[in-house]
């Protein structure tokens, strides 16, 4: 299981991609396709035609890891495809991996920013 911290923002891109791309195809398409930063420590998330598959490119500060996991039966669940790009909050991004289709309903609790005058 790979984690993250609950600061980290992650990014899927709703369009399938072609999944012979390896690291360099994927930033190419971060930096073009989705206006995204590759080397930003954002966690990118990639969807195939099949839905049964998914890629994460992310930069750890030393190099770009690329994970890829494939359902043995079934589909990962995703949103409608559409241009662009969406964004994940961490415990979703945990339950993505999962399978599970409960991650589209997950959505963080609305924080009250506290304001502070000097």
């Amino acid at each position: 299981m790979i984690s993250f911290g609950s600061d980290v923002r992650v990014f899927v891109a709703t369009q399938p991609v072609d999944f012979r791309k390896g690291v360099h195809g994927l930033v190419g398409l971060i930096a073009e396709g989705l206006q995204g930063a590759p080397y930003s420590g954002d966690v990118f998330v990639f969807r195939s035609k099949r839905a049964d598959r998914l890629k994460l490119l992310f930069f750890d500060g030393t190099g770009m890891i690329l994970a890829t996991k494939w359902l043995e039966g079934g589909k990962f669940s995703w949103p409608p495809i559409r241009e662009g790009k969406m964004m994940l909050s961490a415990t979703q991004l945990a339950m993505l991996p999962d399978g599970l289709s409960e991650w589209l309903k997950v959505a963080p609790r609305p924080t009250k920013k506290l304001i502070t005058t000097a």
